[in-house]
């Protein structure tokens, strides 16, 4: 089954002399549930504004997207908070962890806005030991490297059982090592979570690591 389907996508933005500029051309695409689905190309070939329109976070100018068969384009602005809080998480190559929380309390703060039911603590320590941060759970961001603030991340993403995550570009401020760890726990999330990821690169490294690989360019998918 399909967590994704993408038909005719297009975004478009008004530029300074009032002319028409397309982010987006027209992009088709089937995304498979349980799957590490990654968008490679440059910067500037639309990846990043796609994923924006994929996550409910932004609109598509014209065509329309269906989530395990829910079009977005139909659906209230409190029906796509409630997709983005419940069914979806996000991995952001901007780390973003609040600063005074240790990564227990980064990972609670997510469950908490997800209205988490099940046993909290439980949760927190098991996705914890999954991106393997165990011994690190009661430090603060400023007391741990680039890429466990990262995987503290991709934990609170995750902790709340979501249908999908989006990363954008979640390895491009860490150096290679790092980057293939997270790589690495993207693909046991897929396996052992059930999780359908869906993640920007324009590192030619990681990209073999994808079960399913999409390029653009110019708003436009090519052949991989």
């Amino acid at each position: 089954m399909d967590m994704l389907k993408v038909r005719g996508v297009k975004r478009c933005f008004t530029v300074g002399n009032g002319e028409l500029f397309y982010a987006l051309k027209g992009i088709n695409m089937d995304v498979p549930e349980g799957k590490l689905t990654i968008l490679k190309g440059r910067s500037g070939s639309g990846k990043t504004t796609l994923l924006n329109i994929l996550s409910a976070l932004d609109d598509a100018s014209e065509g329309s997207v269906f989530i395990q068969e829910r079009e977005l384009g139909t659906m209230s602005e409190t029906e796509k908070e409630q997709l983005r809080r419940y069914d979806i998480g996000f991995v952001f190559q901007s780390i973003a962890l609040i600063p005074i929380m240790n990564a227990y309390e980064n990972v609670d703060f997510g469950l908490r806005l997800a209205n988490y039911e099940g046993n909290r603590d439980e949760r927190i320590k098991e996705v914890l030991r999954m991106v393997g941060l165990a011994d690190r759970m009661y430090h603060l961001p400023n007391q741990m490297s680039g890429g466990e603030q990262q995987r503290v991340a991709i934990a609170r993403a995750v902790a709340h059982k979501p249908k999908v995550l989006f990363a954008d570009e979640p390895t491009g401020a860490l150096d290679t090592a790092s980057g293939l760890t997270v790589m690495k726990l993207f693909k046991d999330l897929v396996s052992k979570e059930g999780i359908t990821i869906i993640m920007t690169t324009h590192d030619p490294n990681l990209m073999e690591l994808g079960d399913i690989v999409f390029e653009m360019e110019d708003g436009e998918l090519v052949e991989a």
